[in-house]
């Protein structure tokens, strides 16, 4: 069973920048874990294989987010508010569910196209009321344990 919880993490290290100056900087990520615990050490497991020198996880947040779409070609992750709409009958009112989604895109249009796609064949009725570019730099989704070892034997 695929399970995801989606924790906000920031990370701060030194890096140097286009003119050779060493600059702190703090980056954001997404990273799907069971638990804060979890979050902060697969972190630290995915940064040490991209960052040389001193970090530090500075903070961990629970993201709730329902949905995300992945797209390789696209640079940017941005977070979109979509809201499921249902009618009471009862009521004769609109009930409006609210989730919040990102989508990885090149532009905002990207984005709504991306969402707009990965919505196919949702029997739902739907409507994006939002969508705004995120900070947000990589995005690490949980890998089972079997899985893992089966990706290893097929290299």
């Amino acid at each position: 069973m695929k399970r995801t919880n989606w924790f906000n993490a920031s990370v701060i290290y030194e890096k140097t920048a286009e003119e050779g100056k060493i600059v702190k900087v703090t980056e954001s990520y997404l990273v799907d874990a069971l638990n804060f615990t979890e979050a902060e050490t697969r972190m630290h497991e995915e940064m040490k294989s991209s960052i040389s020198g001193e970090f530090v996880v500075s903070k961990i947040s629970k993201a709730r987010i329902s949905e995300l779409f992945a797209n390789e070609n696209g640079e940017h992750w941005y977070k979109s508010r979509v809201a499921f709409i249902s009618l009471d009958e009862e009521k004769r009112i609109e009930k409006r569910a609210i989730s919040t989604m990102m989508v990885q895109a090149n532009t905002v249009k990207e984005a709504f196209d991306g969402i707009t796609e990965g919505m196919k064949g949702t029997l739902a009725s739907y409507e994006i009321e939002t969508i705004s570019k995120t900070k947000i730099e990589d995005v690490f989704h949980y890998i089972a344990p079997e899985e893992a070892s089966e990706e290893s034997k097929e290299e």
